[in-house]
């Protein structure tokens, strides 16, 4: 797969129970999931969306493997090796890797100065990701749509990002006493926001957003299936409304979309 510098790429759900987690985003996404094709994947899962296209995986770690619970949100690169070097001598880690997956490409387990984990891929195939993708009028539905980062340090997250992958501060949303919400700029593409997790009280860690056909449905797919909602719907820039959640074996997620009914929360 071929993409911007810190462009997001992937995201993967590494859970105990990966048959709960197919029940509950299918019911909220509108994702159909089939496990892969690829034999040397032992059982790995792919969820896409309706258009066909794939955006997530669904894992339990093998044992042996590092131990990350969760969704992680893979960002590409055009050189898996130089850029694991780069997040070391800007005082970021290394926790796992670099090293490839057969036939998928190669990545490494990566974590910021303030402690943070992300991935990084390079894709072995010259395919362009789709399984991020900001599009007018529901052309995004089941895909990626935003990335969203809490750290206790917000200015030292743009200095490591920016460095590592050119992203700039590119406006920012002031929430009161919770501080700004600061927009990611990369290039022609704004893929997602920093904001503090100190002053929120949300965990440190990147979250995800997929965009659904109507938030208030999903909303009650998310309840009737063991899911718990901790924020939200709250209206956001361009009339959408956003929801954080946590499934039902209690890792973040997040969701956009249109309100079409009257329904207040």
């Amino acid at each position: 797969m071929t993409t911007g510098s810190g462009t997001p790429v992937w995201f993967e759900l590494n859970v105990p129970d990966t048959g709960a987690a197919e029940r509950f985003y299918t019911a909220i996404t509108g994702w159909s999931v089939a496990q892969s094709p690829v034999a040397e994947h032992g059982g790995y899962r792919i969820a896409s969306a309706p258009d066909g296209m794939p955006v997530a995986g669904m894992m339990t770690s093998p044992p042996g493997a590092p131990a990350f619970g969760g969704w992680a949100v893979y960002l590409g690169v055009d050189d898996t090796d130089a850029f694991a070097a780069r997040v070391k001598a800007l005082g970021g880690s290394v926790n796992f890797g670099p090293m490839d997956i057969p036939h998928v490409g190669r990545f490494a387990v990566c974590a910021d100065p303030q402690g943070v984990v992300f991935f990084i891929m390079t894709g072995a195939g010259e395919d362009t990701s789709k399984a991020f993708l900001q599009m007018e009028g529901g052309g995004s539905l089941g895909h990626a749509v935003w990335i969203e980062l809490a750290t206790p340090d917000t200015d030292a997250a743009f200095v490591f990002y920016g460095d590592l992958f050119g992203w700039t501060k590119a406006g920012a949303m002031p929430m009161g006493p919770m501080g700004d919400y600061a927009f990611i700029g990369a290039g022609a593409l704004n893929p997602g926001a920093i904001m503090s997790s100190t002053a929120t009280g949300a965990p440190a860690g990147w979250t995800w957003y997929v965009e659904v056909a109507d938030i208030d449905d999903a909303v009650e797919a998310v309840r009737a299936n063991g899911g718990a909602v901790i924020q939200g719907p709250d209206q956001i820039p361009g009339g959408n409304y956003s929801v954080k959640l946590v499934d039902p074996q209690h890792y973040p997620f997040g969701m956009v979309g249109p309100r079409h009914g009257t329904r207040d929360e």
